[in-house]
């Protein structure tokens, strides 16, 4: 409910902006200059005007969009549907866009991108300007990060959909406060952490904290080190903040693509697709920019800690000030299987919020794998492929996570901290190897955990196992 009347506001905050600019007096609506601004590169302010409430203006313009239909005006009106204030009456929009599409959706508004987004795409070459001019009534900066970028961009700009804050509206935690186990009196062992190790440091980072900012900054291992934590998708990925040399400050967008977290770069202001870690709008959109990923364990604090005693871990000093609590951010979300926000398609082989681990090994978004969490509860030693690598996948008795190369070994059982191969071999698991009784290592491959859906609206081919 609250969210609810957080998106009233807004929408109103933002057909009280175009009230103020109106181009119109009610009792004077010039119908050459309405039908000159359809004409002209002017037309996106023809779209705006509909949010002007001004009835007499709303009608000429909606004739001559009717007259002049094109497909990419659909999710234009789908959005002026959206922000309408309460005042403006969208019922003829509605007519306009059921006649053209034959579809009967009313106001539900997710209900036509659902549709919009089955279809190919038709986007007019000024849906980046479009989204531009509504943006930036809720933060400025938006502005820059769609103004012409409708022909550039990688990805559907339909299917980016504002996700409710302005930019860093979600606070990233940049060089945070850490602690020493015995100083971190605030965590109970049962308490779900994301443990990162890179070059023998090891860092955990509580979910309860983590889940009120969903990103940070550190430097681990002697690597500055962006953490993604997307809430609405359950995935934490570890990034490597350098690419050939140059840092990128990453930061929340406050925008989501199909339902996850899109990032934002503060040199360019290109949005970055977080499940890939390259740009895919704006300046940097089309680079050969991908980001190195690292190993993300979730477990629990008393797991990750007695397998680590010199680990550091989050401090609750984050400068801000929330709830901590265990499962408090998000509780009604993680407690159901709905979503906050719509997705072209959903694949019900699981649920929605169902865990999958996804390996990621060279081409692994050429053959993409999904491999049920709830799955490797019960097959703790997994092997499998992708590509040319093979790997094996071990799960601990609290369900973490753990994978390596394989090459041509089987590995059989799995014991506390050790795996024993097909031939009796005892090899030592670590967070950067697997070591054998003769010294034989296998390298850890990345990998990460996510939920269903996000990863299936990701990868639709992708190879599911459970």
């Amino acid at each position: 409910m609250k969210k609810k009347i957080k998106y009233l506001l807004i929408s109103a905050l933002i057909a009280s902006q175009f009230f103020l600019y109106s181009q119109y007096e009610p009792s004077l609506v010039d119908e050459e200059r309405v039908l000159e601004t359809l004409k002209s590169e002017a037309t996106i302010d023809a779209m705006l005007s509909l949010l002007r409430g001004n009835r007499q203006a709303n009608e000429i313009t909606l004739q001559q969009l009717d007259a002049t239909w094109e497909d990419g005006y659909l999710p234009i009106l789908v959005d002026v549907i959206y922000f309408s204030d309460r005042a403006v009456d969208t019922k003829p929009i509605v007519k306009l866009i059921e006649k053209k599409t034959g579809k009967r959706f009313g106001r539900d508004t997710f209900k036509w991108l659902e549709w919009i987004w089955s279809q190919e795409p038709k986007m007019l070459p000024y849906q980046g300007d479009w989204m531009a001019e509504i943006y930036k009534n809720i933060d400025p900066k938006f502005e820059r990060y769609f103004k012409g970028r409708t022909e550039t961009s990688l990805i559907r700009l339909d299917e980016v959909r504002w996700g409710g804050v302005r930019q860093d509206g979600i606070p990233p935690l940049r060089g945070p406060k850490m602690l020493a186990v015995n100083e971190a009196e605030y965590l109970a062992d049962s308490d779900l952490v994301f443990g990162i190790s890179i070059n023998g440091d090891h860092r955990a980072y509580p979910k309860r904290i983590l889940a009120w900012h969903e990103m940070f900054v550190d430097e681990i291992g002697g690597k500055s080190i962006t953490g993604v934590y997307c809430t609405l998708c359950g995935t934490v990925i570890a990034y490597d903040s350098e690419f050939n040399g140059k840092k990128y400050n990453l930061g929340t967008s406050g925008f989501l693509y199909r339902s996850n977290k899109v990032m934002y770069d503060k040199a360019t202001q290109s949005l970055w697709n977080t499940i890939e870690g390259k740009p895919v709008i704006g300046p940097l959109a089309g680079s050969d920019i991908v980001l190195e990923s690292y190993s993300v364990v979730t477990t629990t604090w008393g797991e990750w800690k007695k397998l680590h005693p010199s680990t550091t871990v989050l401090s609750l000093d984050t400068g801000h000030d929330r709830d901590y609590g265990e499962g408090v951010a998000y509780q009604d979300y993680f407690s159901t299987d709905e979503l906050m926000f719509n997705v072209p398609e959903l694949d019900y082989r699981l649920d929605n919020k169902d865990e999958v681990l996804i390996v990621r090994a060279e081409k692994y978004t050429e053959d993409p794998l999904a491999i049920s969490a709830r799955f490797l509860a019960r097959h703790r030693v997994y092997h499998d492929q992708i590509g040319d690598t093979k790997f094996v996948v071990l799960t601990d008795k609290s369900g973490a996570n753990r994978v390596f190369e394989s090459g041509d070994h089987k590995f059989k059982k799995i014991k506390d901290n050790t795996v024993r191969d097909k031939d009796g071999m005892i090899w030592q698991i670590t967070e950067e190897t697997l070591t054998a009784s003769d010294g034989t290592t296998l390298n850890r491959l990345p990998y990460h955990r996510i939920f269903w859906f996000a990863w299936y609206n990701t990868y639709q081919n992708t190879r599911l196992v459970k």
